[in-house]
């Protein structure tokens, strides 16, 4: 796992985009895309908030494949909710293994929890270096 710092939105053309994400489904299907992240990922993709809605209700608050190199990353249950740490390093381990299945070179995740969430980053680093190579590069606003 390497750390750097940027614009997550530079790095959707060449690598996977992890998009952090909470497992809430509006009535109308779509999912609740709160703050940070996924705000700004409904915003970019009119869709996404429809597929990763039908996912979840599918299969569950889990990291899903959603196309156009975007993934999400569960960090939460509701938008309402403290990000879970161990729904985070559940997302991890998830991540790393459909990376593997995929043959993906590069995985760029936010720091999960961290922004809007209110987590110490210092107590998320260690449940992602377990899973986490030098494939994925967790990246900082700067």
């Amino acid at each position: 796992m390497r750390e750097i710092q940027g614009n997550i939105w530079d790095y959707q053309k060449t690598a996977v985009v992890a998009v952090t994400t909470n497992g809430q489904v509006a009535k109308g299907g779509k999912a609740v895309m709160g703050r940070g992240v996924a705000a700004q990922a409904a915003r970019l993709f009119p869709w996404f908030p429809g597929r990763l809605g039908a996912c979840i209700a599918k299969d569950g608050n889990h990291v899903h494949h959603l196309g156009d190199n975007l993934v999400s990353f569960p960090v939460e249950q509701s938008p309402y909710e403290v990000p879970d740490l161990g729904l985070i390093e559940r997302s991890a381990r998830e991540l790393a293994a459909l990376a593997d299945r995929a043959g993906w070179a590069t995985v760029v995740v936010p720091r999960p929890g961290c922004g809007g969430g209110g987590l110490a980053w210092h107590d998320v680093r260690p449940l992602l270096e377990r899973y986490f190579d030098d494939r994925f590069l967790v990246i900082m606003a700067g």
